[in-house]
């Protein structure tokens, strides 16, 4: 070992040290150490440190392992039929949608889960259904992902008004009063929906839960984006009833890919009109007559046939979390996520200057495992954050840069206004594309690096960021 090596490890004994002292619960959590060499081995073996677990969850071994003796074993038909190894994959799916609520312990009497391609996906289909008329109301925060932004869209065609409600940095929260005056806005008897992220996949805020009950008596219906809180939180549909949950499965566990879910209360799903029909949709249709019926309940918003060989792989990812419990997850988040905070604020130029300026709260309360930031050079320039990627690739650190798909958050944080925003859009000839629009917010980042830590990660990983990070001080 080199002298310079042996530094490095004392250094990171010594960092350790002091982190399980600041953190004793970590200690707690070492079962996961353990699932990390039995069922991540791969991990290590090709020495990645992976640090977007809100861009995507990893699989574990035995989930694959599990579903592929599953698929060996069985002989699945299309559920759209009565034959024999069509019965047993509609056995298998409703199985899956009893297991998705016993998860969120969500009583069948009360909610319903209708399987989608993702949580875009089911935030698509409540937009186009959602029953909006003029002079009904969409509400939703800057602090938004793009697949809820997009429901604009669907409303502003119907004539309802759209009204998004700030964030305030540097903790990128709501203020409070201003939500409520914005509820009370609400039309009598008339449509209103209220959509927010339970956790920001920017900022990694989380919202109130209790918000949900607050809306939902002033007579506006929640909509619930769920996909960044529940690979490492509790989601308890028994104790906040949202009445839209949209997420997706990958990003729990990250296999399957291609399957998430909108779970709905069967009022508030009833209270939906798809604008079309499709295979796996409707009772009846015809050509002739020009008439058709829509299927009862989660069926009509299935389209086409469900991805029934993947669908059962769901059941074991919740298994496979269950195993392990959420509760042991989100303490090992919770404390690798405060000494990462920690670390990266601590980092100052030889002049003084800091080296991150961090979007969103600088303590683990009311927060997740996602941190948002920019590094910035001694004399107080940002350091382009796709420069930050291209070296932590060198490093086999994974790691996102950007706005993340929730451009709100991003022009509050990163201090763009709204005239400036409008002159870039208003400049653009009939298209415009990320270049364009970094060259035209001169001056200014466009974007930040984004780490979050998930199931699997331990102090190597966050340690190695950290390192990482202070090779980019400047003496």
């Amino acid at each position: 070992m080199t002298d310079l090596a042996s530094a490095r490890d004392l250094d990171k004994k010594e960092a350790l040290a002091a982190f399980l002292a600041s953190y004793p619960h970590f200690e707690e959590t070492r079962a996961l150490d353990a699932l990390r060499a039995r069922d991540f081995a791969r991990l290590d073996d090709q020495g990645h440190v992976y640090l977007d677990y809100t861009g995507g969850g990893l699989y574990a071994d035995s989930q694959i392992l599990r579903h592929m003796e599953l698929l060996r074993t069985s002989v699945f038909g299309n559920p759209h039929s009565t034959n024999p190894t069509s019965l047993g994959t509609t056995d298998l799916v409703a199985r899956c949608r009893r297991r998705v609520l016993a998860f969120f312990n969500a009583s069948p009497d009360e909610y319903g889960v209708i399987f989608t391609a993702n949580a875009s996906h089911a935030l698509k289909l409540i937009g186009e259904s959602y029953p909006f008329e003029p002079g009904d109301q969409f509400l939703l925060t800057f602090d938004n992902h793009n697949s809820v932004n997009g429901i604009r869209e669907f409303d502003r065609v119907h004539g309802a008004e759209t009204t998004y409600i700030p964030v305030s940095p540097p903790d990128m929260r709501v203020d409070e009063s201003v939500l409520d005056a914005q509820l009370d806005r609400g039309r009598p008897d008339g449509n209103n929906l209220f959509a927010y992220p339970a956790q920001s996949n920017f900022s990694g805020v989380q919202h109130p839960l209790e918000w949900i009950d607050r809306a939902q008596a002033k007579g506006w219906n929640v909509l619930l984006d769920a996909a960044a809180f529940v690979p490492t939180n509790r989601l308890d549909l028994s104790r906040c009833r949202p009445d839209y949950v949209a997420l997706s499965f990958y990003k729990m566990f990250g296999y399957p890919t291609g399957v998430g879910a909108m779970i709905a209360r069967w009022p508030a799903l009833a209270k939906l009109h798809r604008p079309w029909f499709a295979g796996g949709t409707i009772t009846v249709a015809s050509v002739q007559a020009d008439r058709h019926y829509l299927a009862a309940g989660e069926e009509a918003f299935e389209d086409g046939t469900l991805d029934y060989a993947n669908i059962p792989a769901v059941d074991h990812g919740l298994d496979f979390l269950d195993s392990i419990g959420l509760e042991i997850i989100n303490s090992r988040v919770k404390c690798l996520t405060g000494w990462l905070i920690d670390s990266l604020l601590a980092l100052h130029h030889g002049n003084g200057r800091p080296l991150v300026h961090l979007y969103g709260p600088a303590e683990t309360r009311g927060r997740g495992g996602t941190v948002t930031f920019n590094f910035f050079d001694r004399s107080g320039q940002v350091i382009d954050h796709e420069l930050v990627e291209e070296k932590a690739n060198r490093r086999q650190i994974s790691l996102r840069t950007g706005c993340f798909c929730n451009p709100g958050a991003g022009e509050m944080a990163l201090g763009l206004s709204k005239s400036e925003l409008v002159s870039c859009f208003t400049s653009a000839e009939g298209e415009m594309t990320y270049e364009d629009f970094r060259h035209c917010i001169d001056g200014k980042s466009t974007g930040a690096v984004r780490v979050s830590v998930g199931v699997v990660s331990n102090f190597d990983d966050v340690w190695a960021f950290v390192r990482f990070a202070r090779d980019l001080v400047e003496d």
